[in-house]
């Protein structure tokens, strides 16, 4: 699948951009391509059955990555900032490269480059340091579900800074939420290893709420701009901003200390976990839409649990599945009759 997604992504480098005449159901426009032949193409097909798995997909290599990556720092093989460095590194260098096979420019407003500069901060830099060095002191189960509160901090967030109605409907999904957050927080203290896990949980929850910031200051450029592009510049300014940060510890990996799965796994976080998994998650949206894309959130935790029993070992306390359970409520509230929204991170 991800050979033919690849070679069927390709073509719209070919040529100037125009908008493709059909568009999924939350009216985003497909502006990725060169002439109306390969509007054909994996980006504007209405394949249905191709979007669905290619969504399943992104979420599932998301949840894979919560344990890869706790094994890499477990096992010292990894240090969060490091790591950090080479996931934002490869992924921006691979999408710089899909662009100069065929360039297509863009030209940015001036007034939107301190937006860029925001977006690259609060979406990749801010965000991915505080997830994996959240990430190397919880366990993956509770960072899995720590981070759905995101559409509940999304909704906070709108109705803040984009002065979006706060109706009952909305206080009574951020309730339920916010408590399944606090009691798995709270759960966390009540483990032999209280201290830390309590301040990974934290740090994973201020990363929901960086992520929650950067997709309301993205929101006009996605109306805006090529949306590969704004992914381009927002990791290529969030990999300047964790190279000081990060550097340090890249030089440190051992990589002579590293199996063939150690490799497998770092390429899955990499690659699969990052670079694909934003990729086909433009796919998902552009053909099924923003709301049945979005809906895909729900089964990340429970994959990330199930590998991290497989991987890790983990077990969650019924405490634990009773915390993520109110979580899960509080967004399916926050959600119920809304359309248009579509919620991704790691």
């Amino acid at each position: 699948m991800i050979l033919v997604w690849v070679s069927k992504y390709r073509p719209h480098l070919h040529g100037r951009p125009f908008s493709c005449t059909t568009s999924p159901a939350d009216g985003t426009r497909c502006e990725l391509f060169s002439s109306s032949d390969i509007c054909k193409n994996i980006f504007c097909l209405r394949n249905p059955y191709t979007a669905h798995l290619a969504l399943f997909g992104t979420n599932l290599f998301f949840a894979f990555n919560f344990s890869a990556v706790k094994h890499l720092l477990n096992a010292g093989l990894m240090q969060p900032f490091g790591l950090n460095l080479v996931r934002a590194g490869i992924t921006t260098a691979l999408l710089w490269l899909l662009f100069f096979f065929k360039p297509v420019k863009t030209k940015i407003d001036p007034k939107d480059i301190w937006r860029f500069i925001a977006c690259g901060l609060t979406g990749i830099a801010i965000n991915q340091l505080l997830f994996l060095k959240g990430l190397s002191l919880t366990y993956s189960t509770h960072a899995a579900l720590l981070m759905l509160a995101t559409p509940i901090l999304i909704v906070i967030m709108a109705a803040w800074v984009l002065k979006e109605a706060f109706s009952i409907q909305k206080a009574g999904g951020l309730l339920l939420g916010l408590t399944g957050a606090t009691l798995l927080i709270v759960s966390g203290t009540r483990s032999g290893t209280g201290s830390n896990v309590l301040w990974g949980d934290l740090l994973v929850l201020l990363n929901a709420l960086s992520y929650a910031l950067y997709f309301i200051l993205v929101k006009p450029l996605m109306l805006k701009y090529n949306n590969v592009m704004i992914i381009r510049m927002v990791f290529t300014i969030g990999t300047l901003v964790i190279l000081p940060f990060g550097w340090q510890e890249f030089q440190q990996i051992p990589w002579a200390s590293y199996s063939g799965r150690d490799f497998i796994y770092l390429f899955m976080i990499v690659i699969c976990g990052t670079f694909l998994a934003y990729l086909f998650n433009i796919y998902g949206i552009r053909t099924l839409g923003a709301s049945i894309a979005g809906s895909y959130i729900y089964i990340q935790p429970f994959l990330a649990a199930l590998i991290a029993m497989l991987m890790l070992n983990e077990r969650l306390s019924l405490f634990e599945i009773f915390a993520g359970c109110l979580i899960i409520a509080g967004v399916l509230v926050i959600n119920m009759k809304r359309k248009g929204k579509v919620i991704k991170n790691q």
